[in-house]
């Protein structure tokens, strides 16, 4: 039975007696995905995975993601409990994990990332999947919906990594991130490469290349993707997996970049120190001369110091200073008449409360991302709710300006001299260097 058809009627129900399940965020032929809360931190959102328990073995799933929940790195999702429970009578295993705000398959439909983005990204990816597989692990379902942000640092899933060597993985719907041996060869590490080859292009390129899996040719990288890049995702994705780059040569590979920075401050060193002896060279010249000057200058006055002063100037002639007269202030704007119509004082912002954006995060903006967010105001100036308007491409910069939103205070505004309730739109515009928010009182 598929774990949909279990969960049907299951909102709202508590898993293990302790995880609610809140909302459905998706799922598969073989598991539901939902959102839950940890019971030791209620305001801290987590996801639980439910998979059916008569299929594939449960004690072998059961152990499998028990092994995976010990491993710690910084880029790989963490998994915090693992277990099996009942609904409607159905065994089923759940897996709690940690939420992520969003992934990479909802950002590449709005735009492809850059060259300094995906360097960053690969460089991420590589450290986590060597030290996957250095513990016995293959990822095997690497792709964009599985590269995740969660707060501002990169992670990857890690709930459906199988042990290296294992012969009876099959993938549920096998797509062009799937490694071609896939389900007729043991995984291996160079399964996980082949999937990365093909995430680094859609990065770069918006979709992954088109690829046939029954014509037996390898995909044709799009000229389009800038190097190192482009070389790299043509040898992650050769069909023999022995003809693949290792993790490890990516790596290698990716090195350049950084070398060719060495070269040219070595040139800049080089060329610094030419000039500054080019620079000495002239000094002393210029010093060589300047000291035969000033003989010559003291041998003319030693001949002049008999011969009496010719207009010398007088203290009547000395020049005075100038003096200075002070700009005017400048005056006072009247109040405008604008903020008192019919006995209605408009409000104030008292109290503006700016985002906290990570430097990492403001890297991948590209232009301005746009977030408008309501908020409603008590007859005291402070905020009884915040609502987003326009939630904008990214999960991550509506949270934050939802949090500062709800921290903002003003001045209430009257109506006949008494302070009433009011609403504000704040416009909220993140970009690469600032966060601008623009305020705009819609009522009273």
């Amino acid at each position: 039975m598929s774990a949909g058809a279990v969960l049907a009627t299951s909102n709202g129900q508590l898993v293990d007696g302790r995880y609610p399940l809140l909302q459905r965020l998706g799922g598969s032929r073989g598991s539901e995905v939902y959102l839950t809360e940890l019971p030791e931190e209620p305001s801290r959102k987590a996801v639980i995975k439910l998979i059916p328990a008569d299929e594939r073995g449960p004690e072998r799933v059961v152990s499998r993601l028990e092994a995976i929940a010990r491993l710690s790195h910084p880029n790989l999702i963490r998994i915090f409990r693992v277990g099996r429970c009942k609904i409607n009578s159905a065994s089923l295993i759940y897996v709690v994990m940690e939420y992520a705000e969003e992934n990479l398959s909802q950002i590449l439909p709005y735009r492809p990332l850059t060259s300094a983005e995906t360097e960053e990204m690969l460089r991420a990816i590589l450290d986590v999947l060597i030290f996957v597989h250095q513990n016995g692990f293959v990822h095997t379902h690497l792709k964009p919906s599985n590269v995740m942000a969660v707060g501002d640092r990169l992670k990857i899933s890690s709930d459906n990594l199988q042990s290296s060597g294992e012969q009876d993985y099959h993938p549920a719907e096998p797509d062009a991130f799937d490694a071609p041996e896939l389900g007729t060869e043991a995984v291996s590490a160079a399964s996980d490469v082949w999937s990365l080859g093909m995430t680094l292009v859609a990065a770069l390129a918006q979709n992954p290349p088109a690829w046939n899996r029954e014509a037996k040719t390898e995909p044709v990288v799009p000229a389009s993707i800038p190097q190192p890049f482009r070389g790299i995702a043509r040898d992650c994705l050769r069909l023999d997996p022995r003809q693949r780059s290792t993790l490890e040569q990516v790596k290698v590979r990716l090195e350049p970049t950084s070398v060719s920075v060495a070269r040219k401050r070595s040139r800049t060193g080089l060329l610094v120190a030419a000039q500054v002896i080019l620079i000495a060279l002239l000094a002393t010249l210029w010093f060589v001369a300047h000291r035969s000057s000033t003989v010559k200058t003291r041998r003319t006055t030693r001949k002049q110091e008999a011969q009496p002063v010719l207009n010398a100037p007088t203290a009547q002639q000395h020049v005075q200073p100038a003096v200075s007269t002070p700009a005017p202030e400048p005056a006072h704007p009247p109040a405008s008449a604008g903020n008192l119509h019919h006995g209605i004082v408009k409000g104030a912002v008292s109290e503006k409360v700016l985002p906290n954006v990570s430097g990492n995060a403001r890297n991948t903006i590209q232009g301005k991302i746009r977030v408008n967010v309501r908020v409603d105001v008590d007859d005291t100036g402070a905020v009884s709710a915040a609502t987003l308007e326009k939630a904008g491409p990214s999960k991550y910069f509506a949270r934050l300006a939802l949090e500062s939103a709800r921290r903002w205070q003003f001045q209430p505004a009257q109506v006949d001299g008494k302070p009433v309730p009011s609403t504000w739109i704040l416009h909220y515009r993140f970009g690469r260097e600032e966060t601008e928010i623009v305020p705009s009182e819609t009522s009273p």
